[in-house]
């Protein structure tokens, strides 16, 4: 039995009305799609309404009404209400800090993080998150700018901040006796504009004032997790007219959950999920082995995977060299975007720098190592092709 659209007819007398009739095995269905009507009160194309043309007498009307309900806003909300993309957006591109290694600049898209936002740099312990932010206030120092670091594990080391190159008489740094202190503090600096990167070491390490009151063994479930999202939101809404670029850092945990295979653990980080909600960017750090000088072990080798970033595209990652007792080794990596971009000719294992012969990598990376103004040279070249001929 063929069927149509015709043959689904409602029973006015019928109580449920049979909009699919049932079919058996023998019956033949056809597909009659020629005669189906769209469900819509327009049959033809000749019947929809295109909008109309421009009417200037519409848009002057339109504009003064805009106007109005801006002036009414001022009055009403003071002149922060004001509406303006050229007020809040005051430059094309956003200003950014180094992170003082050029590979983690070119995974990120932008030549660095973001003034103006939070970022979350979380890992495992020893994976190198202080390192990474005692650069990062390196290079904002470079360009005259003031850091605070909220040492919160008391784990800071002032004279590995100076091998870096941190000036630390020139460093704010505090020790806080509880999160909301820390808090405060930050929301206070923020506010004030006057401070480049703060450096909150770590959200792990934060305690309640609950906490520091109560005995041991006292039961404080998801306070600093409500502790944070109240903060974070009060912190965001003074990074809106603040330039200050705050970095949380924070150590991840293993949990496992009903339903799951056995032996999976979920990485969750500490704090809760506010401070994944507020970052613009979150980097995850992953120590990947260890540097070697023949028998003897010189430093780590880390990823730093770009897991959240919104000013550029996500999921890029960045494989770096950290020495202990000076940090990034920027001369390594210098020296292999230099050969990628053909700043520096290398044929075979020999590498030709300002004119002079190198024969192996090692021999190349000491000589940049010794002389920094060839380094700083090659580097600022770097910069040039991969940032600012892109913006």
């Amino acid at each position: 039995m063929a069927i149509s659209f015709n043959s689904i007819v409602l029973n006015a007398m019928s109580r449920s009305p049979r909009l699919f009739p049932k079919f058996t095995r023998r019956d033949a269905i056809t597909f009659v799609g020629a005669s189906i009507r769209h469900l819509s009160s327009v049959g033809d194309v000749s019947e929809y309404q295109f909008d109309e043309f421009h009417d200037d007498n519409k848009e002057i009307k339109k504009d003064g009404a805009l106007r109005e309900a801006l002036s009414q806003l001022a009055g009403d909300f003071g002149r922060e209400s004001m509406l303006s993309f050229q007020r809040f957006f005051r430059s094309r591109h956003t200003p950014v800090i180094s992170t003082g290694s050029l590979k983690l600049d070119l995974a990120l898209g932008i030549g660095g993080l973001p003034k103006g936002r939070m970022v979350e740099i979380y890992g495992r312990e020893a994976s190198g998150k202080t390192t990474l932010a005692l650069h990062i206030i390196k290079e904002a120092q470079k360009r005259g700018g003031y850091c605070a670091y909220f040492d919160v594990e008391n784990a800071m080391d002032p004279s590995l901040a100076e091998a870096i190159g941190v000036n630390t008489q020139n460093l704010l740094i505090s020790l806080p006796d509880c999160a909301e202190n820390l808090l405060c503090a930050v929301d206070t600096l923020t506010k004030s504009g006057s401070v480049d990167v703060i450096v909150v070491d770590s959200v792990a390490a934060l305690v309640p004032q609950c906490e520091v009151d109560g005995s041991i063994g006292d039961n404080k479930r998801d306070v600093q997790a409500r502790i944070m999202t109240q903060a974070l939101r009060k912190i965001s809404s003074s990074l809106c007219h603040s330039n200050t670029l705050i970095l949380f850092l924070n150590q991840v945990r293993y949990n496992s959950k009903q339903g799951q295979a056995f032996g999976h653990m979920d990485e969750i980080t500490c704090g809760g999920n506010a401070l994944k909600f507020y970052s613009a960017i979150r980097l995850r750090m992953i120590r990947t082995g260890l540097l070697k000088n023949e028998d003897k072990v010189t430093g780590l080798g880390i990823c730093v995977q770009v897991v959240k970033n919104k000013l550029a595209p996500v999921i890029q990652k960045a494989e770096l060299g950290i020495q202990f007792g000076r940090g990034f080794c920027r001369e390594s990596e210098v020296l292999e975007l230099a050969c990628e971009y053909g700043i520096i000719n290398k044929e075979g294992s020999n590498y030709y720098i300002e004119g002079r012969i190198f024969s192996g990598k090692q021999e190349a990376e000491r000589y940049l190592a010794e002389k920094d103004g060839v380094l700083e040279n090659i580097a600022m070249d770097l910069r040039t092709i991969l940032f600012e001929r892109k913006m």
